[in-house]
């Protein structure tokens, strides 16, 4: 309507404004634009043609059809009549299914943009630069004109409109109860039923009244093949492929064949969304209010139980080979992670029974979380596996896998001796069970919290277990991991020849086929032993190469952020030195078996930049380096970015360079315009790009353009391009 009504205002269009969504198949939606154009009632019957196209003639007309998913094929056989006789016509439709005419160009409509309030969030005026996060407070005021956004409540809105995902009617709705309930009760309600948001406006359409309205429509223009697919997805909450869809909805009657065109069609209705993170694979996900909705008629069509076990079934299958895997593949690590809610969706439902599928689904899980690159699951993990574990048969061939689990929830919390203990039960069965690649993957985990806890001597004597186990089942690649991890033993004991030797063997493997958690361990031991020798360039080669690995954990990362400090240090570029240090401690601290060895060789370095640098300048450099966020600290570590971020100072968390670039893309200028103007490359200018909206979490340019608008062009200190 707002575009229309420019169109109209400017003289650049006459406007002819069609709803259609109260009629009915028909022939109706050529009569409801005949009586608009002709400007007069007309009798029943059939419409002719002839009139209605000359009344077209010589106008310059905008006309526009809301509502048209329910008469499509209407829709399109009008206007394949008008649009080859009328050049200067121009249609406007809205309608959660395209026309498919030739000619049409689709604009999808997602959610408002949503604020990240990680970290506290901004002042909160701030706040208010979020379309969705503006829409609920102003909407909230009209029931209670007291209503503002502030410190204490703003996680709880931002935390509605995310559920809401952003939606509109949703959120207009949700905002509607706030001079009735405080916000917690209405998020927590949010987690339970949609049938909440039901005070829609009264003039509105019916299926604006509510929620449950608005999408009880949709569903009913389905298919009962569409709707039997959208109910059934309802059960992946973390999103689904089309291998997942076709385990969970084929059968006798959806075969295999049509789930591709059936996950199609409800794309095109709107119903499930592309993943646009996916870029190289087919995944859809439900907005989460649709997936409750769908999850409604689903235990309404007394479906539940089957799709579930189905669900479980695919989860079980796709998991079943960690039992008999030893190294973890970044595949596998990956698709753990991105079905993590997914299992854990799963887990709840089988957590009613004492079904053993559940232990096996409860250490993927943590497994899958744990090889992240922030390790770490949701607090309700824990209840789920030792839940697990209580309810299950103690002789189940799962257990093993779920004991490995719960110990690594148990290490992420530091509870060592928990983990220790879970660890030995996890092996015990592994060995009677004859699960050997599982076992020695087991094994490796023991030595590692055994050398947390200061236990070396029995620490070895694991990994040797483990080394042996590989070798008899020929697993080159657990072998080189072994061997990787044995050669740190050495280092730490003063044994740097066989630790050269044994890190020169393994990194070929290493780099071949290992997954990042296990090559940056190596490579971090290979720089280490560089800087036993004093060879730098070398050392440096192999803290860059760490560095540029992805997925690799935090601690890790600042591992070699400290490796890089030692080697500035040692080449006299003490003040970058101390910077990377302070930046390296801020990341992560190191593990407690590599600390003492590790720190040591730190401190040293910076007992000899302190004495090399004025007290101040060294001071003035350690907050510096404190203060970089991890990003940045990763850029200027690899010498990506010589100068440092404003963050650093407390000021803005975008550099300076990157204000130059924001100033020009509100300027309207192109990559390559900007490029020439700041004499940087197109391909640096993209990256500037990508960062700002990383930074800001900001899905578009458009919207980075329109955040900069919106505030102060670049905080004080900062001079222009």
């Amino acid at each position: 309507m707002e575009l229309a009504e420019q169109e109209q205002r400017g003289g650049r269009r006459e406007v002819v404004f069609a709803e259609l969504d109260s009629l009915t198949p028909g022939g109706w939606v050529k009569r409801r634009v005949a009586e608009l154009l002709l400007g007069e009632r007309g009798e029943d019957g059939p419409v002719a043609a002839e009139p209605l196209t000359a009344s077209l003639r010589d106008r310059t007309l905008l006309l526009v059809l809301d509502t048209c998913e329910h008469v499509l094929d209407e829709c399109g056989q009008l206007l394949g009549e008008l649009l080859p006789e009328h050049p200067k016509l121009r249609v406007l439709t809205t309608s959660r299914e395209p026309l498919c005419l030739p000619g049409e160009t689709v604009h999808p409509m997602s959610g408002l943009p949503l604020p990240d309030l990680r970290g506290g969030g901004p002042h909160p005026s701030g706040y208010l630069h979020w379309d969705a996060m503006r829409l609920f407070c102003e909407r909230a005021q009209s029931v209670a004109p007291g209503f503002q956004i502030t410190k204490e409540n703003a996680e709880h809105v931002g935390a509605i409109c995310t559920r809401l995902d952003g939606l509109p009617l949703a959120i207009e709705l949700a905002a509607r109860l706030v001079g009735t309930l405080p916000l917690p009760d209405i998020h927590d309600r949010l987690d339970k039923s949609i049938s909440l948001l039901i005070q829609g406006w009264r003039t509105s359409d019916r299926r604006h009244q509510s929620l449950r309205a608005a999408f009880q429509w949709s569903y009913d223009l389905l298919t009962p093949g569409e709707q039997r697919l959208f109910r059934r997805m309802s059960v992946l909450p973390g999103g689904f492929g089309p291998d997942a869809a076709a385990a969970v909805c084929s059968g006798e009657r959806t075969p295999d064949a049509e789930v591709a065109a059936l996950l199609s069609r409800l794309v095109a209705k709107s119903l499930i969304t592309p993943c646009s993170d996916q870029p190289h694979r087919a995944r859809f996900r439900m907005l989460e209010s649709l997936r409750r909705y769908g999850h409604e008629q689903l235990r309404a069509e007394g479906e539940e139980p089957h799709v579930h076990d189905r669900s479980t079934a695919w989860l079980t299958e796709r998991t079943s080979p960690l039992q008999d895997t030893s190294v973890v593949s970044s595949h596998m690590a990956k698709w753990l992670r991105t079905e993590q809610s997914n299992l854990i969706h799963a887990l709840d439902w089988l957590s009613r029974g004492n079904d053993e599928r559940q232990l096996l689904l409860a250490g993927a899980l943590t497994i899958g979380a744990a090889l992240g690159e922030e390790p770490g699951v949701p607090s309700v993990t824990r209840k789920l596996v030792s839940g697990a574990l209580g309810r299950t048969d103690t002789r189940s061939a799962y257990r093993g896998i779920a004991l490995e689990g719960a110990a690594l929830l148990a290490g992420q919390e530091g509870e060592y001796d928990e983990a220790l203990r879970l660890l030995r039960q996890a092996v015990e069965l592994g060995r009677e069970g004859g699960h050997q690649p599982s076992l020695s993957r087991r094994l490796l985990l023991l030595s590692l919290v055994q050398e947390t806890r200061g236990e070396h001597t029995a620490a070895l004597t694991e990994v040797h277990e483990c080394l042996k186990i590989s070798r008899r089942l020929g697993d080159d690649l657990m072998t080189s991991v072994a061997l990787s991890h044995l050669g740190r033993h050495c280092l730490f004991r003063g044994d740097a020849p066989r630790a050269r030797k044994l890190i020169e063997r393994t990194l070929p493997v290493l780099r071949a086929e290992s997954p990042p958690r296990h090559l940056s361990a190596a490579l971090h031991t290979a720089g280490a032993l560089a800087l036993e020798r004093n060879s730098l360039p070398e050392a440096e080669k192999y803290f860059i190469e760490l560095l540029q690995e992805t997925a690799v954990p935090s601690d890790t990362v600042a591992r070699a952020v400290e490796g890089l400090a030692v080697v500035a240090v040692r080449t006299h570029q003490f003040e970058r030195g101390v910077r990377l240090m302070a930046a390296g401690l801020a990341l992560g601290a190191s593990p407690l078996g590599l600390a003492s060895w590790w720190q040591e060789r730190v401190r040293t370095a910076l007992t000899t930049a302190r004495q090399a640098l004025p007290a101040k300048r060294c001071e003035h450099a350690l907050a510096l380096g404190s203060r970089l966020g991890p990003h940045h600290a990763v850029r200027y570590a690899l010498g990506e970015e010589d100068e440092l971020p404003s963050e650093a100072t407390g000021g803005s968390p975008l550099s300076e360079r990157e204000w130059d670039v924001i100033d020009l893309v509100v300027d309207g200028l192109t990559n390559r315009q900007i490029a020439s103007r700041l004499y940087l490359s197109v391909r640096t200018v993209e990256t500037h790009i990508h960062n700002i909206r990383t930074t800001l979490g900001l899905r578009s340019r458009a919207h980075l353009a329109a955040w900069a608008a919106q505030r102060d062009p670049r905080p004080d200190g900062l001079a222009g391009p």
